[in-house]
């Protein structure tokens, strides 16, 4: 996709008529099997319950959308245990036909922007050590190394880290 084409992307608060394209486009970034904790996105159903509960809560969710196509998304899930509930966990992921463009960044701005408006001072997540294209995205956030989980995940017979991330008010 062209420079040009990327400023047609538009970032939305996710709401019902995202679901499908969301679900597609999770499926999409979890089939590459290198980039999200899963490998297939959850059932539609799930997906659909899921977004449903973001928007009645207000859980700042995003989607970039293209040509009416879902290209990515962003979330900041708060947590909702006592004690934690200034904290946030973001997730986020982007078409790789979309990747390179700014996309990931303008997500995250939005999405963060939302989250401190909710009121959450510590926004945290974990990415795979091999992921440094969003490990850098997340450095240029903002976002602080707090610690390694060693050989924390093996698929196709590889290793791979978890960098643990967060962002502080």
């Amino acid at each position: 996709m062209s420079g040009d084409a990327a400023s047609d992307v538009q970032i939305l608060p996710i709401a019902e008529d995202h679901i499908e394209g969301f679900h597609r486009c999770l499926d999409a970034v979890a089939r590459e099997r290198r980039y999200l904790a899963f490998v297939r996105a959850p059932s539609l159903s799930s997906v659909r319950e899921f977004v449903r509960s973001n928007i009645a809560h207000e859980v700042p969710q995003f989607v970039a959308v293209h040509d009416g196509i879902v290209i990515g998304w962003c979330d900041v899930c708060p947590k909702r245990r006592e004690g934690f509930t200034h904290c946030g966990q973001l997730g986020m992921g982007v078409r790789r036909d979309y990747r390179g463009q700014g996309i990931g960044a303008r997500l995250v701005t939005v999405t963060i922007g939302k989250a401190r408006g909710r009121g959450l001072e510590r926004i945290e997540l974990e990415v795979f050590a091999s992921n440094r294209v969003a490990i850098q995205l997340y450095e240029k956030m903002g976002f602080v190394v707090e610690g390694v989980k060693k050989g924390a995940r093996k698929i196709d017979g590889a290793y791979d880290d978890i960098v643990c991330m967060a962002l502080l008010d």
